[in-house]
């Protein structure tokens, strides 16, 4: 699904016009973006939380030469589902 089809969906469940979904998105995904940057968590009960991780420095490999390379610690967006997802899904 893509962010067109979600729009689509969104209006239809919620019964609203496609124009009103999109902006409902794109508040939603500029709110938990906002909210990540700042290094908050976004729980959503029964859906799941979005939260910041920390990614260690490693050592990887150039896949071209096999010459090691170190990559930096980086911070990464993270999704963990939550019971009730976990659950429809098996």
């Amino acid at each position: 699904m893509n962010k067109r089809e979600l729009v689509e969906s969104i209006a239809g469940n919620a019964q609203i016009t496609r124009l009103q979904a999109a902006k409902a998105l794109e508040a939603f995904v500029e709110t938990v973006s906002a909210s990540l940057v700042n290094g908050d968590r976004v729980t959503l009960s029964g859906f799941g939380t979005f939260a910041v991780k920390e990614r260690a420095a490693r050592t990887g490999r150039n896949p071209q030469t096999g010459e090691p390379i170190s990559i930096k610690a980086a911070r990464v967006p993270g999704f963990k589902p939550g019971k009730a997802l976990k659950d429809a899904l098996n």
